[in-house]
This record gives structure tokens, sequence and C-alpha cells, in this order.
């Protein structure tokens, strides 16, 4: 049942940093990261006249947002900051807002433009845009005592998808929303990067944590079932260790589910169909092929979307690093693409608008759920509760591999999120780390939370204020 969406007045708008060092180097399409930095965003809002926090976190990954080569890992946090800074100051410039919603629907189209003047993707200022729209979701959940889940469901953030999709102008918005049900646990889809060691035959980092460092170890600890695997676009090398993948996954785990991920490295549509046929011919991939759900954008953006990619593949293809614009999806559909990613940072109102696309055009359209190294706390715990509420069964999760539980964050604030989300994580010799049991992450306090999916927030005076 729709219920009347909750008018605000924005007060604030902050962003704080937090170092992040990985237990392991992660190299995904061509680059390696061994630290990377959190972004945090602390809104204030006046909310039936009282003055409520909300807030929202993401990892600033160097080299997705923005692979050009001529920009370095500096520059790029620095775009993402800028993304912050300018959808910050487009949402302050006229602080009375009808909903949630309202502040988005106003001025993504000018902050977008803004970015592009200053060279910023559109990726990079869908950042800003994301981290400040679920801080003040958070802040409409936290006002009104309710969870993500009801506060969409019955549409409090009021969220009018026609007002930045015009092909959705048909959509019964209401009843789409009502029909959204949360998920009581979800399977942890494990990604196997290009640098990870897949069994003791490979070399070791020298990491005495008492974490699993090899697929082998992955898979005996968490009991995942549910696989992502980075290619690098060299298809002898993607075909070598694939194989040496699927010997592990077909002794180990028998009947399990696996997508590919790109990351942008093949060159066009024709590349990608050798490695596939390639993968099709192998009697040693003949399970991995059978459990393979999709293939995530494997060719680079600036030509994914520039023309079709015709009926060679024998796989579906979805886009990921391409769905910088609201409209993107559409645009992969009319190409072939069979659907696109969720992720928390590409914003909460564009997974919606393409959840509803995706069950517009049935046909086995795809949306699925990915990782972008969310860590432990609140980022991670959003974009759960956002998964959560899309029904999906998978979702990629890597940033409790490769960071150690915490990381820096300080010791109260662990300890308020483990007893707020004692299904979510567990303490074990003095560490609190996610709980992963039989490959499944539980979401029940996620989806209770009276919040986007956290009850406890951060702890911002132990970190730097960068904006």
């Amino acid at each position: 049942m729709s219920a009347v969406a909750a008018p605000l007045m924005l007060k604030a708008i902050e962003v704080f940093e937090r170092p992040v060092t990985l237990r392991l180097p992660f190299k995904f399409g061509a680059v390696v990261v061994r630290e990377a930095t959190q972004a945090f965003t602390r809104v204030e809002a006046e909310i039936d006249g009282r003055r409520i926090a909300g807030a929202s976190a993401d990892l600033m990954v160097p080299k997705w947002f923005d692979k050009r080569p001529e920009i370095s890992n500096v520059e790029n946090v620095a775009q993402l900051l800028s993304s912050l800074r300018i959808a910050r100051e487009a949402y302050l410039s006229e602080p009375r807002y009808v909903s949630a919603f309202a502040p988005h629907a106003a001025h993504a189209r000018a902050v977008k433009q803004s970015g592009a003047a200053g060279d910023l993707p559109p990726l990079v200022m869908s950042f800003g845009l994301a981290q400040i729209d679920r801080a003040l979701i958070d802040a409409v959940c936290r006002s009104k005592g309710v969870s993500f889940a009801d506060a969409v469901r019955t549409n409090i953030v009021g969220f009018r998808p026609q007002a930045i999709a015009p092909d959705l102008a048909g959509l019964d918005a209401a009843r789409f929303l009502e029909s959204l049900a949360p998920v009581a646990r979800i399977a942890a889809r494990h990604t196997v990067g290009m640098l990870d060691p897949l069994d003791a035959s490979d070399p070791r980092p020298e990491v005495n944590d008492g974490l699993p460092v090899t697929l082998e170890e992955v898979i005996a600890v968490y009991g995942h079932t549910y696989f992502k695997l980075k290619v690098g676009g060299n298809i002898d090398e993607d075909i070598t260790r694939l194989t040496r993948i699927a010997a592990i996954l077909d002794r180990m785990v028998g009947g399990y589910k696996a997508t590919i991920d790109g990351n942008e490295q093949y060159a066009d549509a024709d590349a990608l169909a050798e490695l596939l046929k390639r993968v099709g011919q192998s009697p040693a991939l003949a399970r991995l092929r059978a459990g393979l759900l999709f293939v995530e954008q494997p060719i680079a953006r600036a030509a994914a979307l520039s023309k079709p990619l015709g009926d060679a593949l024998g796989a579906p293809v979805i886009i990921d690093e391409s769905d910088g614009d609201d409209d993107a999806l559409l645009q992969a559909f009319a190409l072939g693409y069979r659907g696109v990613s969720s992720k928390a940072c590409k914003g909460v109102w564009r997974s919606l608008i393409n959840a509803a696309r995706v069950r517009q055009a049935g046909n086995g359209a795809i949306l699925s759920g990915e990782d972008l190294t969310t860590q432990a706390g609140l980022a991670v715990q959003q974009d759960l509760a956002l998964v959560s509420l899309l029904g999906l069964s998978d979702v990629e999760r890597n940033g409790h591999h490769y960071v150690d539980g915490f990381g820096v964050a300080p010791a109260a604030e662990v300890e308020a999120l483990r007893s707020a989300h004692p299904d979510l994580y567990q303490a074990r010799n003095g560490k609190t780390r996610l709980t992963i049991s039989g490959g499944n992450i539980a979401l029940g306090s996620i989806n209770a939370a009276q919040g986007l999916g956290c009850s406890v927030l951060p702890d911002f005076s132990a970190m730097e204020r960068t904006a």
C-alpha cells in the first residue's frame, strides 16, 4: 500500500574518507589494486520537524569508473570526490524537496552535464549522485523508523521513474514497488581475480590472518556454489586459466553456476565469440559452460554500445561499465545485450528503473548483482539491502576476501555493527568478519534495519573530512 512521500529540507552534506589496505592484490582488467580509499557521505535533513542524519559509503576503486590509461589512480579518486562535490552543490542549491527522490529528479541531468564539461565520464558522476541519494534514503528511513524495503514498497521515498525514464511512463509504479519482496538469504558469488592463487601449486602471498587464500581454500571455508571468473582479453591465457579453475570447481563443487567478467578487455564481439567457441569446444570446460549464467561487460565501453553483438555468441552478455546513463540499458537491449548489473555505487534509482525494464522485457532479461569490493559495514550492507529488495538469487561479493574484516574502523563501531547485525557478522579470535555459510549470506537483520540496510551510523570522528 502506497504512503505519502516524506518531504525534507537538506541542511548539510559532508564527505569523509577512510583508507583501505587489501590483504591480497586484486587484479581486474589491466589494473592491480593493493590499496584504496573508502568515501563516506553524511547528510543532515529536517524531516517531520526533526533533524535526522543519514549516511552512505563506497570504495573509490581506481581504474573502474574511468579506465583511461592517462588518468592516474590519484586522479581517479580526485574525479570521484569532484563528482560528490558537484552533486552536493546542486542538491543544496534549493534545499526544500518533496521527497528523497526529488533532488535526483531535479538535478541529475545538470550534474552530469557539469561533469562532462570537466571531462568527468557519466559513470564517475553517477558515483556522487548515488552516494548522496543513498544517504538521503537512509535519513528518511531513520526518520520514519522503517526499513529500506518498507520505505520503497510503500514509496515514502517518492520514487517517480517516469521523471527520469520516459520509457516507463506507462508503468504502474506503485504496483511495481509493492511487488518487490526482500529475500531472506542470498548466495555469495565468489570473485576469482586474475592474480588469485588457485591451489597450492601457485605462489602464495605472505598473509597470515587465518583467512583462505587459494580458490580451493575459499570453497572449503565458505561453501560457495556461485563464482565470478575474471578474464583478461588474451584468449589462450584465458582458456588456460578457466580450465584450471574448472578442474577445481568440477572436483570440489559439482553443480556450480558461474559468470565470466571481461572488464572491457575484449576488442569486440568477434573476439568474445572466439573465446566462447573455445569454451564450448573444450571437454574440460563442459561443466563450466553448462553452468555459465552470462558474460559481463567484455567490450570496452567506448565501443560496447556502438554496434550489435550479433547472434554467434551462444551466451547472454550484460553491460556493467557501460551503464553510465539512465538509458544505457535501453541502448544495450537494442544491440542484443540481455541485461545489466546492479551496483549501489551506480545508484538505487537506476537499479530500480532497470529492474522495472528487465521485468517488462521478460524473455530471459537479466538484472545481476555485482560488487565493487564493498567493505564490511555500511557499504556492503546498503548494497545487500538493495539486491535483497530486488529479489536476486545471488550477488558477487569480494570485499570480505580482499580486505580483512573492518580494516581500520574503530573497535566500538565494529562492535556496534556486530551487535546490531549478528546474522551478518561473526567474531572469532578477536576479529569480526562477514559471515558466509554454505555459500550464503543471511539478510534478516539487513531487511529489518531502520535505515538503508544498516542500523548503525559510522564513527565520522575517526575519519578525515574532505568536503
